[in-house]
């Protein structure tokens, strides 16, 4: 009651960066996913408790009746839905399919406008869906739905493909739901060409609007490591000078992020040249 407008604008808060949030989010997620899983245990248990108390007591039903066909009150903790992405960069076939299967891909998305490459031919379509295939690796093209070249002219601005109205598209909004349902049976890593995530649409379009899916993305990296995209965006608010400063306290860090990645995709959306063919 003695906290009064003035007071609270005094009063010093502890603003962490970027790094520091993403390892407390990490750790206590967890945390939070097991009380969650408690939580509906405990309900689960007090419902069978309610159910069959009220018959014992009444003499309705004897212990030896339900010792057996009882099973153990099972829990359903919904499985972890993870997305992977991966730049196939200048690799060989051999090396990329080392990497994929390091991290258990079983299917692999792409979402090139052009599945073709003039330099690593190895990545070529046709080329690239029958190597998957022989080591049991599904492929499928979403290029159509999540390439970053739309033939669709309302989602550019002046020659500038516009992230924002592509992702309004009921086209793009279908591909990110064939990637959720194609997750359900495969580990899914979405390619594309580019090995650095923040210079590819894949995140910045993609995973900007798969994240809003409750959706936990990790990007393979050249080297063969994994970045948590928690962490990929808290490379992108350094490198776009998005951080918060002294006269953003006020912004939220969903707004800060969110600026970022409007930024960023200024640098890497696709420009068609002069003449309104696509370049390369």
């Amino acid at each position: 009651p003695g906290l009064n407008r003035n007071l609270a604008y005094m009063s010093q808060q502890v603003v962490p960066p970027p790094a520091v949030l993403v390892a407390f989010d990490r750790f206590v997620t967890p945390l939070y996913d097991r009380m969650r899983v408690g939580i509906r245990q405990n309900y689960r248990l007090a419902r069978l408790r309610d159910t069959l108390l009220p018959r014992l007591i009444s003499g309705e039903l004897e212990v030896p009746d339900i010792v057996e066909p009882i099973e153990q009150p099972r829990v359903d903790v919904q499985t972890e839905t993870v997305i992977y992405t991966i730049g196939h960069s200048n690799h060989s076939i051999d090396k990329f399919i080392s990497l994929l299967k390091q991290h258990g891909i079983t299917a692999v998305a792409d979402v090139r406008s052009a599945p073709y490459s003039r330099f690593n031919p190895q990545f070529n379509k046709e080329d690239l869906a029958a190597s998957l295939q022989k080591v049991g690796i599904a492929y499928v093209f979403l290029g159509k739905e999540l390439g970053a070249r739309p033939n669709d002219r309302s989602c550019y601005e002046n020659g500038q493909a516009d992230f924002v109205r592509m992702a309004e598209r009921a086209e793009f909004k279908r591909g990110l739901d064939r990637v959720i349902r194609g997750s359900e049976k495969y580990r899914v890593a979405l390619m594309c060409a580019e090995k650095e995530p923040l210079d590819c649409h894949r995140t910045i379009l993609v995973c900007r609007n798969l994240k809003t899916l409750r959706v936990n993305i990790k990007h393979i990296l050249p080297d063969g490591s994994l970045e948590d995209h928690r962490e990929t965006e808290g490379r992108l608010l350094k490198i776009t000078r998005c951080e918060r400063g002294i006269f953003d306290q006020d912004v939220s860090d969903f707004e800060m992020i969110e600026r970022a990645y409007i930024k960023r995709s200024q640098d890497i959306a696709y420009k068609q040249n002069q003449e309104g063919a696509h370049n390369d």
